[in-house]
C-alpha cells in the first residue's frame, strides 16, 4: 500500500522563516532516495539545497521557481512504496503531512530543524481511491485530487510574514491572511475591530474597498512645468520600487534592530602600518602558506580580545544581564554580488595566522559563489570590518547584532608620519572601534583600541601574547 507523505518547508535554523525557490532538482514523476536534495531554496542568508527525508516517487511539487514559501508550507508530496502499490489494483492510499515528524516511513535520522524522525508521527487520514489516475501525479500511485493540498501560487511578497519577524500580527483566520495577502494588503497597518484588537475579515474587506476607491479617484492634474521640467520630476517621479526581501532584507532588519537597541559609541585612531606590512612581507617570503593581511589584523584581534574581554560578550536584555563569551567566533564584512554578508571563522581565537589565511579565503570564495551555508553566517562574537578595500579611511559601522563590538580598518596608504623624531613617508591605517556603551565605558574601549594600534605598529608586541 502506497503511503503519500507532505514534505514541508522546514526550518532552516536562526529564525528564518521564508525561503525562495531558486531550482528544483526533482520533477513529478521521479523516484527519490532517502536525503536525496529535491529543491535549492535561497533564505536571507545563503543559498541551501533542501533534501527529503522520504525514498519514494514525487507525485507533486508545489511552487513555481521564484516564489517566496513561508516555513511549514508544502513544497512536495512522495508516494512511498508505490512500486509496490503499482502491482496491485484497487489498493487505497494514505497520506501524511511531514511536519515536525516522520510518519511510520522509514526516514532519514540526519535532517534539518523543524523534520526529521526524532519528532511525533505525523497525523495521517486516508483517502478514497481515485477513478482514474491523475495527470500531474506519477504512474502508479492512486491518489484522490480533492482533498490533496492546491499547489501553491506564485504569492506578492506576504506583509503578515515580515510582521512575523517583529511581532505577531492580531490575527487568527488563514482565510484573512490569505484575503490580505492577495490583495497586497499590508496587515500591520489595520487596527482590529474585534476583541484584543482582533483583526477580522470586514477589516480586510473594508480597507481594501478603500484602497480601491483611492485608485478610482481622479487623477490630479500636472503641475505645470517649471524652467522646461515637468512637475512629476521636479517633485521626483518614483522610477522603481524595491523589495526588502532576501539578502537585502534580512540585513534591513537586523541593522534596524541594531540601532534600536543598542547603544553604540566610536572611537578611532591612526597607526603606522609600515612594520607590520613588512612582517608579512618577510613571512611570506621565508615559503609555505601565504599570510594574508586580514588574518594578522584577526590575530591581533583576537590577542586583544583575551585582554580585553568584556568586548567579546552579549547582552541579554530580558535578564539584564552581560553575557561574556569564552570562544571568539570573528565574522569579517565581505561584499558579494548578492549583497553584504558577514561570514563568521569559529574558534578564531585557537588559530594560527596561516589557519586563518586559508578559512578567510574559504569563505571568501563561497560567498563570491553564493554557497555560504546557514551555519557559516551566524554565531559571531566579534566582527572584522575592512572597509580600505573600497578605498576610504573611516567609518562609524552599525554593530552585527547581537554583537557589542565591531574593529573597522580604513585603507593603508603612504602619509607624513613623525617617525623617530624625523618627518617620513610612512604606511598609515586609520583603525576605529564601534562598541556597545552598555558592556563596557569608553576606557575599555579605548583600552582595546590602543592595544591593537600598537600591535599593529609594533608587530613584536603580539609575541608577547603568543
Amino acid at each position: 500500500m502506497a503511503q503519500v507523505l507532505e514534505f514541508k518547508l522546514p526550518d532552516l535554523g536562526e529564525g528564518l522563516t521564508e525561503a525562495e525557490i531558486v531550482r528544483w532538482l526533482v520533477a513529478v514523476g521521479d523516484v527519490v532516495a532517502i536525503d536525496q536534495p529535491v529543491v535549492e531554496v535561497e533564505t536571507a542568508k545563503a543559498m541551501v539545497e533542501v533534501p527529503c527525508p522520504y525514498g519514494g516517487v514525487v507525485t507533486a511539487r508545489y511552487g513555481e521557481e521564484g516564489t517566496e514559501l513561508p516555513v511549514g508550507a508544502p513544497l512536495l508530496t512522495v508516494a512511498v512504496g508505490a512500486s509496490e502499490s503499482a502491482t496491485g489494483s484497487g489498493t487505497g492510499t494514505e497520506t501524511a503531512s511531514l511536519g515536525n515528524g516522520a510518519g511510520p516511513a522509514e526516514t532519514s535520522g540526519n535532517v534539518l530543524v523543524g523534520y526529521g524522525t526524532g519528532a511525533p508521527a505525523a497525523r495521517r487520514r486516508r483517502l478514497r481511491p481515485a477513478a482514474s489516475p491523475v495527470a500531474s501525479v506519477a504512474p502508479a500511485v492512486v491518489v484522490d485530487p480533492a482533498p490533496a493540498p492546491a499547489p501553491m501560487q506564485a504569492p506578492a511578497p506576504a506583509p503578515d510574514s515580515a510582521s512575523d519577524r517583529s511581532g505577531p500580527v492580531p490575527v487568527i483566520s488563514p482565510l484573512v491572511r490569505r484575503l490580505a495577502r492577495q490583495n497586497g494588503l499590508d496587515l500591520r497597518a489595520l487596527a482590529g475591530s474585534g476583541r484584543d484588537g482582533l483583526i477580522l475579515r470586514c477589516d480586510v474587506e473594508l480597507a481594501i474597498e478603500r484602497i480601491e476607491q483611492a485608485a478610482q479617484a481622479p487623477a490630479p492634474a500636472p503641475t505645470p512645468a517649471v524652467n522646461g521640467t515637468s512637475g512629476a520630476s521636479a517633485a521626483g517621479a518614483v522610477t522603481e520600487r524595491v523589495p526588502l526581501r532576501g539578502v537585502r532584507g534580512a540585513v534591513a532588519d537586523k541593522l534596524s534592530r541594531s540601532r534600536r537597541e543598542i547603544p553604540e559609541a566610536t572611537c578611532w585612531v591612526d597607526a603606522d602600518a609600515t612594520e607590520l606590512m613588512a612582517a608579512r612581507t618577510a613571512a611570506n617570503a621565508a615559503g609555505g602558506p601565504k599570510i594574508s593581511l586580514i588574518a594578522l589584523l584577526a590575530r591581533i584581534c583576537t590577542a586583544a580580545l583575551a585582554r580585553f574581554p568584556e568586548l567579546n560578550s552579549t547582552v541579554d536584555t530580558e535578564a539584564r544581564e552581560i553575557v561574556r563569551l569564552r570562544d571568539v567566533h570573528l565574522g569579517f564584512a565581505a561584499q558579494t554580488d548578492r549583497g553584504l554578508v558577514v561570514p563568521v571563522v569559529r574558534d578564531a581565537q585557537s588559530r594560527s595566522a596561516e589557519s586563518l589565511s586559508a578559512e578567510f579565503a574559504r569563505l571568501t570564495e563561497a560567498g563570491r559563489s553564493g554557497t555560504l551555508t546557514p551555519g557559516d553566517l551566524t554565531g559571531g562574537t566579534f566582527t572584522l570590518n575592512n572597509y580600505g578595500v573600497f578605498g576610504v579611511d573611516g567609518s562609524t559601522p552599525i554593530i552585527n547584532h547581537p554583537e557589542a563590538a565591531m574593529l573597522g580598518i580604513g585603507r593603508i596608504v603612504a602619509k607624513p608620519w613623525v617617525h623617530r623624531g624625523e618627518l617620513a613617508v610612512r604606511q598609515v591605517v586609520q583603525l576605529s572601534l564601534t562598541f556597545d556603551h552598555r558592556v563596557c565605558d569608553g576606557g575599555t574601549a579605548g583600552g582595546f583600541l590602543r592595544y591593537v594600534a600598537d600591535c599593529v605598529e609594533q608587530p613584536a608586541v603580539l609575541l608577547r601574547t603568543l
